[in-house]
C-alpha cells in the first residue's frame, strides 16, 4: 500500500479505536453481534483468546480461527479460537509460537483484542495486531442500522512482515451439526470505480427450512464473509487448510466441491492476507464482513394476515450483493456515526456515574441489538425483538420495557418502530382480551398471535408497560429531545440510487434519517399523531387497570421466575403510573375531561397505594400488601420520575423545605389534594434510598427479602432514583460483579449478590440490558428537569437502618392487627 494511502487509512484506523481503554473486564465480549441469529462472542475473556473458540450466545461454540504467520522465521501464532490444534506440533516446515496478548478493549460498538509478535532473529523487528470487530451502532441513520452485517478489521504497524489467516466453518449457518453444508465464492465485478470489489464465501444449509429453529440458530438463510478482492481463499478439510497456511504462509484460491455434512472432513472457509511491513509501509489493514441474509425474516400477523416480512435493506437494493458492496465500501462513514454515538455515550455515562458505568452501557449496547430484526419499509420501519434465553417469546412487552431506556436514549423513533407490531396486531382486532398482549408469538421468528387470548398472563404489567412507553415515547418526540448524535457525513460517503431517494423522502442522499423540520412537520405532530392512532387501545388498557390495578389479583408479574402473587405493591404501583401516563396521554390529544378524570383516579390511588403498600414504621415499601416484615425493590417508581411527574407543578423549591414539607404530610394521604405538587410524594423516594442503602449486597442490590437473587435492569431503575451515595454504592457493587462474576456466557440479568452466579436459571444475552441505560434516559426526560428534580435525595447522608430489627418489629405488630383494605 502506498504511503498517501496508508495515511488515509490511518484516519480510518483511529475512528476505529474505542474513544478510551475499558476499566471493567467482563468474562465475555461481544465480536460479531447484529441480530439473533448472526451473534458470535469472544468466550473466556480473562484469558488468551486462543485459549477457547468462540461462541453463540448460546454457549454453542462456533467455527472462528485466526492465525498470524510470520514468512522469516516459518511461526505461526494462534490470535482467535484453536485453529493450530489442526496443526502437526512437531512438524519441520512450521513451529507453533504465541504471541504476547496485550488484552481487550471496548466501546458501544467495537471489541478490539491487541497482540504483539516479536520476531526470534531481531530484537529490531516486531509487529502489533489489532483485530477490530464492528457492528455499527448508529442512531442518525436507521438505514445503516437495518444492514444484517458486521465489521471486521484487520489493522498490523511495525516492521516484520506478516500473514494473516481466517477462517469459519458450518457452525455459523445451522444449530444441526449434522446438517450438509453448501458453499461458493462470489467475485464482485460490478463495484463502482471508487469502490473496493470483494469476494465472499456463500455459506448456507444445504436444504434450508424456512423461519425454523434448533437450538436458536435460524435453519433458514445464507452466510456471506467477504474481504477485499486481493485476498487468497480456500475452502476444504480443516486440517489440510490450516496447514497449508501454517508451512506456506498463503492459500491457494481453491475450493473444494460442495455440498457436505459440517463435520464431515470439515470444510472451512478461508482468507488470507500478506503485509509487507519491511519496506516503505510500518502499517496496514485489511477489512473484512459477516452478513447473514435472510429473506423473509420473520412472518407476522399484521393486520392484513400472516405476512411474510422482507428486511428492512431490502427496500434500498435489488440483490444481496449489492447491499454487501455498499455495506464494505460504507466502512469510514459507518466507522465515523458509531465513533460519534459511542463518545457521547461515554462522555454521558461517565458523567452520569463513573467509567464503571460507561463500561456497563458500552457492553449493553451491542446486546440489545443482538435480539433485534429490522423489517418494514423506510418510511415505515418495523423493529422485531426475541426474548433471547428466557424462552423465545417474540416481541414481548415486559422484555421490551426494561429495554425501553435504551431506545429513549439512542432514538426514541427506534422505540415507536419496536411497539408498532403490537399496536397494529391488537388494533386489527386480532387479539380478545381487554388487557395488553403479553407477546406476539410463542418463539421467534414466528409472529402467529393468540387469537384464543391464552399468551402468559401478565395483564397489569404489560398494561402498565404500554401505556408508560407510549408517553415517554410521546414525551421525546415532543420534547425533540433526540437523536442528539452528530449528524456529519464523511466527504467520501457513498450516494443512495436516485430512485430509491424519490420513493422514500424520509431518509437524505446519504442514507441519513431526515429531521422532522426536513419533512415539515414537527415532533410535537408527529407525538400528537402516534398517540391518537392507536387511543382506543390506550383507553381499553387503562380501564383495565382503574378496574384492577389499585388491588392485583394474583397474577404474574414481569419477573415470573419468582412465581405468582397477589396484591404486589411494586405492580400496584406500576398500573397506578399507567393510569397518570393515561391523563397526560388524553391531554396531548385534546380529550381535556378524561384525562382530569383519569388524573384524578391516579392520584386517589396513589394515596390509598401508600397506606397499603408501605410498612407502617414508614421505612421501606412490602413486597406485597399483605406480607408484614417484607420489603421490596420498586423499580417501578423509576416510571413516575421518567415521565415528568416528579417535577412539582406548583413549587419551585427542590431545596430542603420542599423535602420535609412532604415528610410531615399524614401516610394516610388525608392532605388536600389541592396542595400536592408531586405524584408520588418525596418521602417514598426517600425512604427507597435509604432502604436500598442498607440492603444492598457484595455485587448488587436484591430484587426482594425472599431470596439474594437481583435482575441488572431494575437495579439501574432503582439506582437512577436514589441518592448519589446510594446510587454509587449500587453501580460499584455491580461493576465488582462485571469483574468478579463467575458465570460464562453473555452479559446476564438475574445473578445472585452474594455468589455472583446464577441463581438455577440462566439468563444470558437478553436485550433487558438496555434497563441499564436508565440514568441516561432520565436525564434527557423533560430537557433534564426529571433528574434535576430528585436532588433533595442528596441534602443529607443515608440513614442507618437495622434492616433485621425492623422486619421482627412489622411481624410482632402483624400478629396483633390485621390489614385490611378500604377503597
Amino acid at each position: 500500500m502506498k504511503l498517501h494511502v496508508w495515511s488515509a487509512a490511518l484516519a480510518a484506523l483511529g475512528s476505529v479505536l474505542p474513544v478510551d481503554a475499558s476499566t471493567l473486564t467482563p468474562p465475555v465480549l461481544p465480536l460479531v453481534v447484529r441480530n439473533p441469529y448472526l451473534n458470535a462472542w469472544l468466550a473466556n475473556a480473562h484469558h488468551e483468546p486462543w485459549t477457547h473458540w468462540p461462541m453463540f450466545w448460546t454457549g454453542k461454540t462456533f467455527g472462528f480461527g485466526i492465525l498470524a504467520s510470520v514468512p522469516d522465521t516459518k511461526t505461526v501464532y494462534p490470535l482467535l479460537g484453536q485453529p493450530h490444534a489442526f496443526l502437526k506440533k512437531d512438524n519441520s516446515d512450521y513451529t507453533i509460537g504465541y504471541p504476547k496478548y496485550e488484552g481487550a478493549v471496548f466501546d458501544a460498538s467495537t471489541t478490539n483484542l491487541t497482540y504483539t509478535i516479536a520476531s526470534s532473529e531481531s530484537a529490531q523487528k516486531a509487529v502489533k495486531i489489532t483485530l477490530s470487530f464492528v457492528s455499527p451502532i448508529t442512531p442518525t441513520s436507521t438505514f445503516r442500522q437495518a444492514l444484517p452485517a458486521s465489521y471486521m478489521n484487520f489493522i498490523v504497524e511495525g516492521n516484520l512482515d506478516i500473514s494473516l489467516f481466517v477462517d469459519i466453518n458450518g457452525e455459523w449457518i445451522s444449530g444441526d451439526r449434522n446438517n450438509e453444508v453448501a458453499w461458493d465464492l462470489h467475485e464482485g465485478k460490478d463495484a463502482k470505480a471508487s469502490g473496493s470489489p470483494i469476494k465472499s464465501w456463500k455459506i448456507s444449509r444445504l436444504h434450508q427450512q424456512l423461519l425454523t429453529e434448533h437450538d436458536d440458530q435460524a435453519e433458514w438463510g445464507t452466510l456471506y464473509f467477504s474481504g477485499p478482492a486481493d485476498v487468497q481463499h480456500q475452502a476444504g478439510e480443516i486440517h489440510s487448510v490450516c496447514r497449508q497456511f501454517a508451512k506456506h504462509g498463503h492459500l491457494l484460491n481453491t475450493s473444494e466441491p460442495s455440498p457436505r455434512r459440517m463435520f464431515e472432513n470439515e470444510p472451512i472457509f478461508a482468507f488470507a492476507k500478506h503485509f509487507d511491513l519491511s519496506h516503505n509501509v510500518t502499517a496496514d489493514s485489511a477489512l473484512f464482513t459477516f452478513s447473514l441474509i435472510q429473506d423473509p425474516v420473520v412472518q407476522y400477523a399484521s393486520a392484513r394476515g400472516l405476512t411474510q416480512m422482507r428486511p428492512l435493506w431490502a427496500s434500498y437494493f435489488f440483490t444481496a450483493e449489492q447491499m454487501l458492496q455498499f455495506h464494505y465500501n460504507d466502512f469510514p462513514t459507518a466507522i465515523k456515526l458509531a465513533n460519534d454515538y459511542s463518545a457521547q455515550l461515554a462522555k454521558d455515562a461517565y458523567a452520569s456515574g463513573s467509567s464503571e458505568y460507561k463500561d456497563i452501557a458500552e457492553l449493553s449496547a451491542r446486546q440489545v441489538f443482538g435480539a433485534t430484526q429490522w423489517s418494514g419499509t423506510p418510511d415505515s420501519p418495523i423493529l422485531f425483538l426475541k426474548e433471547i434465553s428466557s424462552n423465545g417469546n417474540f416481541q414481548t412487552v415486559d422484555v421490551i420495557f426494561p429495554a425501553f431506556p435504551f431506545f429513549l436514549y439512542t432514538n426514541p423513533q427506534w422505540l415507536a418502530y419496536l411497539l408498532e407490531p403490537l399496536l397494529e396486531h391488537q388494533l386489527s382486532g386480532q387479539y380478545p382480551n381487554d388487557y395488553s398482549m403479553h407477546d406476539l408469538g410463542a418463539h421467534f421468528p414466528n409472529a402467529t398471535g393468540h387469537n384464543d387470548g391464552n399468551d402468559e398472563y401478565m395483564p397489569v404489567e404489560e398494561c402498565g408497560n404500554m401505556l408508560i412507553m407510549a408517553l415517554a415515547l410521546a414525551n421525546a418526540l415532543k420534547d425533540g429531545s433526540a437523536p442528539v448524535f452528530s449528524r456529519e457525513t464523511p466527504l467520501s460517503t457513498q450516494s443512495l440510487d436516485p430512485a430509491v431517494l424519490k420513493e422514500f423522502p424520509s431518509i437524505d442522499h446519504y442514507g441519513m434519517d431526515k429531521t422532522f423540520e426536513d419533512m415539515g412537520t414537527t415532533g410535537g405532530k408527529a407525538a400528537v399523531n402516534w398517540v391518537s392512532r392507536s387511543y382506543t387501545l390506550w383507553k381499553r388498557w387503562n380501564g383495565y387497570l382503574v378496574r384492577e390495578s389499585l388491588i392485583p389479583a394474583n397474577q404474574l408479574c414481569t419477573d415470573d421466575f419468582a412465581g405468582w402473587l397477589a396484591n404486589q405493591t411494586n405492580l400496584a404501583l406500576k398500573g397506578i403510573v399507567g393510569i397518570r401516563a393515561m391523563a397526560d396521554l388524553s391531554a396531548l390529544v385534546g380529550y381535556d375531561e378524561e384525562a382530569k378524570e383519569y388524573k384524578r383516579i391516579a392520584e386517589d390511588y396513589i394515596d390509598k397505594w401508600q397506606e397499603f403498600g408501605i410498612s407502617r414504621d414508614g421505612t421501606h415499601a412490602k413486597l406485597s400488601y399483605t406480607w408484614q416484615g417484607s420489603w421490596t425493590t420498586i423499580y417501578n417508581l423509576y416510571a413516575d420520575a421518567l415521565l415528568c411527574f416528579h417535577i412539582p407543578e406548583k413549587k419551585s423549591s427542590l431545596g430542603n423545605s420542599r423535602f420535609w414539607t412532604q415528610e410531615q404530610e399524614p401516610l394516610d394521604g388525608d392532605a388536600s389534594r389541592s396542595s400536592r405538587s408531586t405524584f408520588v410524594p418525596d418521602r417514598i423516594y426517600q425512604i427507597q434510598s435509604d432502604w436500598y442503602y442498607n440492603v444492598v449486597q457484595r455485587y448488587g442490590l436484591p430484587l426482594d427479602q425472599r431470596s439474594l437473587q437481583t435482575k441488572s435492569d431494575w437495579e439501574f431503575f432503582a439506582a437512577a432514583i436514589t441518592s448519589k451515595k446510594t446510587r454509587s454504592t449500587i453501580l460499584t457493587n455491580v461493576a465488582r460483579w462485571v469483574n468478579e462474576t463467575v458465570t460464562a456466557l453473555p452479559f446476564t440479568d438475574l445473578y445472585d449478590t452474594e455468589t455472583s452466579d446464577y441463581p438455577g436459571v440462566q439468563f444470558k444475552a437478553r436485550p433487558v440490558v438496555g434497563g441499564h441505560f436508565a440514568f441516561l434516559a432520565l436525564e434527557r426526560a423533560c430537557g433534564g428537569k426529571a433528574a434535576e428534580s430528585l436532588k433533595f435525595l442528596d441534602e443529607r447522608e443515608p440513614a442507618k437502618i437495622d434492616v433485621a430489627a425492623v422486619l421482627q418489629a412489622e411481624i410482632a405488630a402483624s400478629s396483633v392487627q390485621e390489614s385490611t383494605f378500604e377503597l
